[in-house]
C-alpha cells in the first residue's frame, strides 16, 4: 500500500475513534480507575477497569480532549479488553516505544491498529496526547491515586 494511501487510512481510523469512541463509559463493575490531564493541550480523561483474577474484564473511559487523545483511548480499551495485566503492560510498553521513536522497527502485528500512531512522534506534543490513556491506564492497572499529568 502507498504511503499516502496509508496515511489517509490512518486518518480515518483515528477520525472514526474520535467521533465515535469505544468503550466510553464507566463500567459498573470497576474495581480500579485513575484520572489524567495534559495540561498543554487540556486533554483530561479517566479510566475505569475491571480485573479479575488478574484479567481486564471490563475497561472504560470517559472525559474530553483532542482526536488523538480520544482515538488512543477508544482504541486502547479495545486492545487490552480480555488480556492480563501483564499483556496489557507489556502493550503498554510497546506502544509507549513506537510513539516515542525508542523503537526504530515497533511489532505492528502485535499493535494491531494501534500502528496508527507511529507517526505521532514526530510530533512531540502529540506523542503526550497519544500516551496519556497509557499512563493512566498504567495507574489504574497499579491502583494508584496519585493523577497522572504529562507535565
Amino acid at each position: 500500500m502507498p504511503v499516502a494511501e496509508l496515511r489517509e487510512l490512518y486518518q480515518q481510523i483515528i477520525l472514526d475513534h474520535n467521533r465515535a469512541p469505544r468503550n466510553f463509559k464507566q463500567p459498573e463493575t470497576a474495581n480500579r480507575e485513575a484520572s489524567g490531564n495534559n495540561p498543554i493541550c487540556g486533554d483530561r480523561i479517566t479510566v475505569y477497569v475491571n480485573v479479575d483474577d488478574n484479567v481486564i474484564e471490563d475497561i472504560g473511559f470517559q472525559g474530553s480532549g483532542c482526536a488523538i487523545s480520544r482515538a488512543s483511548s477508544s482504541l486502547m480499551t479495545a486492545a487490552v479488553k480480555g488480556k492480563t495485566v501483564q499483556e496489557a503492560r507489556e502493550l503498554f510498553r510497546t506502544f509507549h516505544d513506537m510513539v516515542t521513536g525508542t523503537e526504530a522497527n515497533p511489532d505492528k502485528d502485535r499493535l494491531g491498529k494501534l500502528a496508527v500512531f507511529g507517526g505521532v512522534r514526530e510530533f512531540p506534543a502529540r506523542v503526550k496526547c497519544a500516551s496519556l490513556p497509557w499512563h493512566t491506564l498504567k495507574a489504574a492497572l497499579e491502583d494508584s491515586s496519585k493523577a497522572v499529568t504529562t507535565e
